[in-house]
């Protein structure tokens, strides 16, 4: 472990145009939240920072959606954001927000300094405008296709598809978002930050100076925009909304998003060290702080080209030391959408699962997306908990806890002769700490999570292989020596397993009624971590199993999502030509009912039926054999067209047509009277 007298740990400013979702928590909030915990506890001076992100198109757009200002928008989420980080235990030192004056004084006299020095390029140049709206279309006021991968859906400043960063004026087709209308352009002046100068001191600090130390998804990712040429980006844009532009010539213009958001998380410092009465520099300025940014993948230009070329040319602060990015977590099988509500939202989750906020964190922890995109479902979440969680560590604790109480009502045994296996146990979790923090500096935190687990996997196999309730009747001065051996590993553990389960390591705690503080270093360095004659407290479940039940609810409101989301994208066939009541008239629709069915040899899609329809039985030709077994459909009450011509089809001559329609989900439907009084033969009409 590095000796650096303090650390920033940033973590990505979340968008306060709608709550946070598990794909966040996974990708960024509980990794560094991790790191941070474990920072602490092994007595290092760490600062972790967040806020929110409160400017850009998006929340304009969504303000005009919902006929409210755009400070209701950020104000609404900022508080949800920030009360479902707290109810998940993000140990944020603070949690600002850019809306906030001392975020708007920080950005502006950032812009200030770089303006002075003519650090930025000013330029008029023809931009998108949208004539009806009286404004010009920057970013996400513009889509269009994307002119490398084709997506028609691409925004004006970056393509969600294949992650393109481009100007608007890049976009093939593009369309107004507020009117619809096809922009015309008009000439306005930004400011540029030349990123283009930048360009082989990036390559040399990034790609060579950190090749080995830096996550290959990342260093790829960068690699490929240094080799695609760096250009002058905007750091300036047309807007309302946002921290105005503080220079001559920049009225009705505001600071870009993406220049004013990574300079809250110097904002978001000096709240905090106005507040705790300390000096905000060294945490951004000194070279002995070790500087890291959690972010997800699609920030990685951000954060790894345009911030750190941002902090060189202002000239005063350090660069980060790494930026272990994560890629994406996927909810079962699908990509994680915000406007289609196919996401696990964390205020959602607490209240089905009340008090299960580390088997969230676990299981995200356990499966994180660190080095390729991977998967959330709620069978897995249901056996980390139940096969790990309960099974593993819960069960270890609760038989220590258990018995403890049953032979010694409480109080910790006074240990007799150790034995070579007790040695060995003890030195073993002594190395624990080591190899878990070993993970944790390499941020693989996943490898770090199993690790943890592997410990509570030590305290069963040691209990199974003693068996001291075997022993209480033969040895019982032996079985005080196993009991007291695995209290030391049930204390061991309420310490290690802190950063990755902040609220059971708490109530482990006071299960073991621990009250001076044990730290990480003190679980490989002393002999005894809980002492005889301390008196515990009684059991409790750590971890509680989670039944089929609850599992299936959640499946099924995933289910109800995914057909709402078809049913709202179906394309609704526009009405047919207008006929007259007498075209109508002339049509025979009956009530039947299947009385056989069998497929069509040599065919994927028909089914030849046998349909009574009460003036007499006919066959009857249909493709619906992808919806319906031939089996499943005997019985069935339909609506049949009687008096269509017959027609042959493969051979068979069908008489007539039963009326279907389609489900969301691209199935055939009958279209049948509800009413089941209604006999064959009757008349629709």
């Amino acid at each position: 472990m590095s000796n650096s007298k303090r650390y920033t740990i940033t973590a990505a400013l979340p968008y306060t145009n709608g709550p946070v979702h598990i794909g966040h928590l996974a990708g960024v909030y509980v990794p560094a939240d991790i790191y941070a915990r474990y920072l602490r506890n092994t007595g290092n001076d760490v600062l972790y920072i967040c806020g929110s992100d409160e400017h850009g198109v998006p929340i304009t757009l969504k303000a005009k959606k919902e006929g409210v200002t755009p400070q209701d928008i950020v104000d609404k989420y900022h508080a949800i954001i920030k009360q479902s980080f707290s109810d998940f235990g993000i140990s944020f030192d603070n949690y600002s927000r850019t809306s906030a004056k001392v975020h708007h004084n920080t950005a502006s006299e950032f812009f200030k300094k770089l303006y002075d020095e003519g650090k930025f390029i000013e330029e008029a140049t023809e931009q998108l405008y949208d004539a009806e709206a009286n404004q010009f279309l920057a970013d996400r006021f513009v889509i269009g296709t994307c002119p490398k991968c084709g997506n028609d859906e691409s925004y004006g400043d970056q393509c969600e598809k294949c992650g393109t960063s481009h100007n608007a004026t890049d976009l093939i087709n593009p369309k107004s978002a507020i009117t619809g209308n096809v922009p015309t352009t008009k000439v306005t002046k930004h400011w540029y930050l030349p990123l283009d100068k930048y360009e082989q001191w990036l390559r040399e600090w990034i790609v060579e100076g950190h090749k080995n130390d830096w996550k290959t998804n990342v260093l790829g990712q960068v690699k490929s925009w240094l080799d695609d040429g760096l250009k002058p980006r905007a750091v300036t844009r047309d807007l309302d909304w946002g921290i105005p532009v503080p220079v001559e010539g920049g009225e009705g213009k505001v600071l870009y998003v993406w220049f004013d958001a990574p300079i809250g998380y110097i904002s978001s410092t000096k709240e905090w060290a106005a507040r705790e009465g300390k000096d905000w520099e060294p945490y951004w300025k000194d070279k002995d702080t070790k500087l890291i940014h959690f972010i997800g993948k699609d920030n990685i230009v951000f954060h790894c080209i345009i911030f750190p070329a941002m902090l060189k040319a202002e000239g005063s602060y350090i660069l980060p030391e790494n930026v272990p990015a994560n890629e994406f977590l996927n909810l079962e099988g699908d990509k994680i959408s915000t406007s289609k509500n196919w996401a696990v939202w964390l205020h959602e989750y607490l209240a089905d699962f009340p008090g299960k906020q580390d088997v969230l964190r676990y299981t995200l922890t356990a499966n994180a997306p660190e080095t390729k995109d991977n998967d959330f479902t709620w069978k897995d979440f249901q056996a980390r908990n139940n096969n790990e969680l309960v099974a593993i560590f819960g069960n270890f604790i609760n038989r220590v806890v258990v018995l403890t109480n049953k032979y010694y009502e409480g109080l910790i045994p006074e240990p007799t002769e150790f034995t070579d296996v007790d040695n060995e146990t003890l030195e073993k979790l002594q190395k624990y700490p080591g190899i878990i923090a070993n993970s944790i500096e390499r941020y693989r935190f996943r490898e770090a999570s199993q690790e943890l687990m592997n410990l509570a996997r030590l305290g069963n196999k040691y209990l199974a292989d003693e068996e001291p309730w075997k022993q209480v009747k033969t040895d019982p001065e032996r079985v005080k020596t196993i009991m007291y051996v695995a209290l030391q590993i049930a204390a061991g553990l309420s310490v290690v397993a802190e950063p990755f389960l902040p609220f059971s390591a708490e109530k482990l705690k006071g299960i073991l009624n621990i009250s001076e503080e044990i730290r990480w270093n003190d679980v490989e360095t002393k002999e005894e971590l809980i002492p005889a004659n301390h008196t515990i407290g009684k059991a409790e479940l750590l971890f509680a199993k989670i039944e089929d039940k609850d599992i299936q609810v959640q499946l099924d409101k995933l289910e109800a999502t995914k057909l709402a989301n078809e049913a709202e994208n179906k394309v609704v066939e526009p009405q047919k030509e207008t006929i007259e009541f007498d075209d109508f008239t002339k049509l025979d629709m009956r009530v039947g009912t299947i009385i056989e069915a069998v497929k069509v040899p040599k065919t994927k899609k028909l089914l030849q039926l046998k349909v009574d329809v009460g003036i007499d039985t006919r066959t009857i030709v249909s493709g619906i054999a992808e919806s319906f077994k031939p089996e499943d459909i005997v019985g069935q009450k339909v609506t049949v067209l009687v008096n269509l011509a017959p027609r042959k089809l493969r051979g068979v001559e069908s008489q007539g047509m039963i009326l279907m329609t389609d489900t969301p989900d691209g199935k055939l439907a009958f279209v049948e009277p509800g009413n089941d009084s209604v006999k064959n033969g009757e008349q629709v009409s």
